[in-house]
């Protein structure tokens, strides 16, 4: 097994910065939160102005923003939401239609100005997080000592298991790809983290990463959804989070959610947001990212070089992570939105099967409890360009020169002001990046493999059938002959293995083992809690599914490699 492959299982870290949780970023960030907000507010404020070219254009932006969020609050309203959301929305209106009585323009441009500092400080004082070092420690502790215990309840047999110390998290989750380097870059600069998201647990399970691997707390957007679960909100506020509001999609909201994001990262902190915007709900890799939160890694390295004093690295570095799971608790749910509102995200409207502290308590006890194993793979860090960097935060090109990213930034020698066009083509360049690189280190479970080749080869005995008719085949001719099957299982794995062996993409050590063994953990596990299985072997051998729509999620984690051809 080469290095960059190493499984990081059973390792101690210690921690990163020598001097300990008062020397984090997000510490300092915490003990001036007020002045930060206040700040955040500011320079939202200044580039809704400059985007707004005129008065007229800022009152219609005002405009929509009420529009808008007086829609949200009557059709899609959250517990987490403010009370007196209604009482504020129709405060706005007022001031606005007080702005026709108003003759004097220096007059309406101070009365403006007034509106749109209340409704951007009002902003940054949710979206800001609220972190705090004791209570971010007793979430550390009761994260890895409660789900250590069910871990050992679920391996061990008897009340007194529950008391063992025989596992922990790191029996259960495998940490591999390249530690050492995002250790060693988080003392050179800045880290952005991008996971992939696939489930509610995985802002608690990167969080747990990134304790684990001795790495200071990071800042990240969590969807404020989740803050209608108290558990989980007191966890995300104890860990790091800001809220994000997907409901939210004015120009005011977006800009400030930008600014808080941007000018956290100047600030040297460690940040982590999902680039695929929500849960994935087909279950395949992200293809397409959210450019928004992106762009402001890349916005911050330019500031960053502009305000560059004594030729300190304040380098911003990118680093991917593929979270790998032979099930999700949530995939029967998400399949169906996706399966009923394809092509229609954006109008998505939450409803969420794990909504309260008593379900996602349960979901977590059911997954803990579980014998399967997940994966967090690692990638090689990259800077805000796509560029790979080595351990001390070199870049390097495809052709591995080396290059100076301030030139990126440059004009005459110079760093220049914002250039949207520019930066936004920096943006696109990273996000291709990004997925390629989800695409390389993602790792191909048993459970995978069983549900791609069991899919596509219903979906070749059907070729005619386009998906949703395919989906709505009777059970009875959706079985598979076992042979058959283990002869496809036979040609797909040795394809998946030479990719591997190319760097081209990861593979779980249950890969290893004979194709009969191969199979049967991959049915073992493959959407192992759910009532319905995608994947089940009949009393006659044969292969067959209960649940044909969970089977086509489960059958997408590998959908984006051209596999399809190895099971024809």
């Amino acid at each position: 097994m080469q290095e960059k492959d190493k499984d990081y299982t059973k390792k101690r870290y210690g921690q990163v910065v020598p001097g300990g949780i008062n020397q984090w970023p997000i510490v300092e960030l915490s003990k001036n939160r007020q002045a930060f907000i206040r700040e955040v507010a500011q320079d939202s404020i200044e580039r809704i102005k400059n985007m707004a070219t005129s008065r007229e254009a800022l009152i219609e932006e005002i405009e929509t923003t009420l529009f808008r969020e007086k829609l949200r609050v009557k059709r899609n309203p959250w517990a987490v939401d403010p009370e007196d959301d209604a009482k504020f929305l129709s405060s706005i209106k007022k001031r606005l239609l007080d702005i026709s009585q108003i003759d004097d323009k220096k007059e309406i441009d101070q009365y403006l100005d007034g509106i749109l500092n209340d409704i951007i400080m009002r902003y940054s004082s949710e979206i800001a997080g609220n972190f705090k070092k004791s209570r971010y420690r007793m979430a550390r502790s009761i994260i890895t000592f409660g789900f250590a215990r069910l871990l050992n309840a679920s391996r061990a047999r008897g009340f007194w298991s529950i008391f063992s110390t025989q596992y922990t998290l790191q029996d259960k989750i495998n940490i591999t790809g390249e530690v050492e380097e995002l250790r060693k870059l988080a003392t050179k600069g800045t880290i952005i983290m991008v996971p992939t998201h696939f489930s509610n647990l995985d802002s608690i399970l990167i969080g747990w990463v990134i304790s684990t691997l001795g790495l200071p707390a990071f800042i990240y957007g969590a969807g404020l959804n989740l803050f209608n679960i108290k558990l989980f909100a007191y966890f995300m506020n104890s860990l790091g989070a800001y809220k994000v509001d997907r409901r939210k999609k004015n120009l005011l909201y977006l800009e400030t959610l930008k600014s808080y994001s941007s000018m956290a990262i100047q600030r040297g902190c460690h940040s982590l947001f999902f680039p695929g915007g929500t849960r994935s709900r087909s279950g395949q890799i992200e293809k397409r990212l959210k450019l928004g939160l992106l762009s402001t890694a890349v916005e911050a390295q330019r500031v960053n070089y502009q305000n560059e004093k004594d030729n300190a690295l304040k380098k911003i570095f990118v680093v991917p992570v593929t979270l790998n799971y032979n099930f999700v608790l949530e995939a029967p749910e998400l399949i169906k939105q996706y399966l009923k509102l394809q092509g229609q995200e954006r109008y998505y409207t939450e409803n969420d099967e794990y909504s309260t502290s008593y379900k996602i308590s349960a979901f977590l006890l059911k997954f803990f409890t579980k014998g399967s194993d997940i994966s967090v793979s690692i990638g090689k860090a990259m800077d805000v360009l796509g560029n790979y960097v080595d351990a001390e935060g070199m870049s390097y090109d495809k052709q591995g020169r080396s290059i100076d990213t301030r030139e990126y930034f440059t004009q005459d020698g110079e760093i220049i002001s914002k250039n949207q066009q520019r930066e936004d083509e920096y943006t696109r360049m990273l996000s291709e990046r990004i997925v390629e690189e989800y695409h390389r280190i993602n790792k191909v479970f048993a459970s995978h493999l069983v549900a791609f080749t069991a899919f596509v080869m219903i979906k070749q005995s059907y070729k005619k059938l386009d998906l949703y008719n395919l989906l709505r085949l009777p059970e009875e001719d959706l079985t598979l002959d076992y042979d058959l099957f283990k002869s496809k299982i036979e040609q797909l794995l040795a394809k998946v293995k030479r990719m591997a062996g190319r760097g081209e993409i990861g593979v779980s050590p249950y890969l290893n083992g004979s194709v009969e063994e191969i199979i049967a953990h991959g049915l073992k596990n493959v959407g192992m809690y759910h009532a319905k299985r995608p994947l089940v072997q009949n009393k006659e051998g044969n292969i067959t599914t209960d649940d044909l729509n969970l089977l086509y999620y489960y059958h997408n984690r590998l959908v984006g490699y051209n596999l399809e051809k190895y099971v024809s």
